[in-house]
């Protein structure tokens, strides 16, 4: 790495801390919408790794998470250089929504254009300005809205780096995830630099366990990349190849039987559906031996609707 990280034509150098303003856009009135970057350089040099929260503004869960690291100083190196930014689209994150103004999903945007729709020139200040720079990166997400996520780190089992990466997390969960098509994750991949996914709980809602579970995770990849010396222990990780959702073949009212991350045998009764009339009591049942990792917590349901994400092995 050369000894000043440029970001937007800003110098970076050896244990300096300093924040980058991107500027994205303007809104109709005018004001100005920067994207702020946070960067941590250790005096000593080493791997850059990057943390993103909020690309899809309601997924605040990572934003807490890379709060919490920032305010408790855990995203300053011993060695080599942390990349934070907490709240990549800001647009969604002030509207509690998911997408932009101009209804794009940025995740579906990369690697984007500097002339094209708002996520794609959100997308194309990423790839131009940030992924150059690093090694690896967190990106954290969460369910959508009323489904929620069992703390999971994902990533494509195909590459022998990535894989690596998340077993160093130690996460309570790995999932196979296969590289998706102008996603952040598939656009860094193709420039050699590996973005894991960390999923936890659902939109607009804060699970404290899976915070503190993404916190640690991260904390144990900079150890493994040598970053610091000292990180949480691991816990027993669970990993799996394949998951499914689980859909309802009736609409009624949705009663589970489980819990997110859960263990289930094969024909379980995972929960019920029933009508507020008295007459249906349909069961739903686990399609094989697995773990609950998402949970639809809506009662109101329809029928096709996706009531459990289920984890298993084939």
């Amino acid at each position: 790495m050369p000894k000043y990280i440029t970001i937007n034509k800003e110098k970076i150098g050896p244990g300096e801390h300093k924040i980058v303003n991107l500027n994205i856009a303007r809104l109709p009135t005018y004001t100005s919408i920067d994207l702020p970057v946070l960067v941590y350089r250790a005096p000593v040099d080493g791997p850059v790794m990057l943390l993103t929260g909020g690309l899809h503004g309601d997924e605040i869960n990572g934003v807490e998470i890379i709060r919490r690291m920032i305010e408790r100083d855990l995203v300053i190196p011993e060695k080599g250089t942390v990349i934070a930014i907490p709240i990549v689209n800001i647009y969604g994150f002030i509207q509690n929504s998911r997408g932009l103004p101009d209804g794009k999903d940025i995740n579906r945007s990369f690697p984007g254009a500097k002339g094209g729709s708002l996520a794609k020139l959100l997308a194309h200040t990423l790839m131009t300005e940030i992924i150059p720079v690093i090694d690896c990166g967190i990106d954290f997400h969460t369910g959508g809205a009323s489904r929620s996520n069992y703390p999971q780190v994902r990533c494509s089992f195909k590459i022998d780096q990535a894989t690596e990466y998340a077993r160093a997390m130690g996460s309570p969960v790995m999932m196979h995830s296969g590289l998706i098509s102008k996603s952040f994750r598939n656009a860094a991949h193709k420039k050699g630099k590996e973005i894991l996914v960390f999923e936890v709980g659902e939109s607009l809602r804060y699970d404290e366990f899976g915070i503190e579970e993404g916190i640690d995770s991260a904390r144990r990849l900079m150890k493994y990349l040598g970053m610091v010396k000292n990180a949480p222990d691991a816990n027993k990780t669970m990993i799996y190849n394949q998951s499914t959702w689980i859909r309802t073949k009736n609409a009624g009212l949705f009663i589970s039987k489980t819990e997110l991350g859960e263990i289930q045998n094969k024909r379980q009764v995972l929960g019920q559906i029933k009508d507020p009339y008295g007459e249906l009591n349909s069961r739903v049942l686990a399609p094989q031996d697995g773990m609950v990792i998402g949970l639809n917590n809506c009662p109101v349901v329809n029928k096709g609707d996706a009531l459990i994400h289920f984890a298993y092995n084939k």
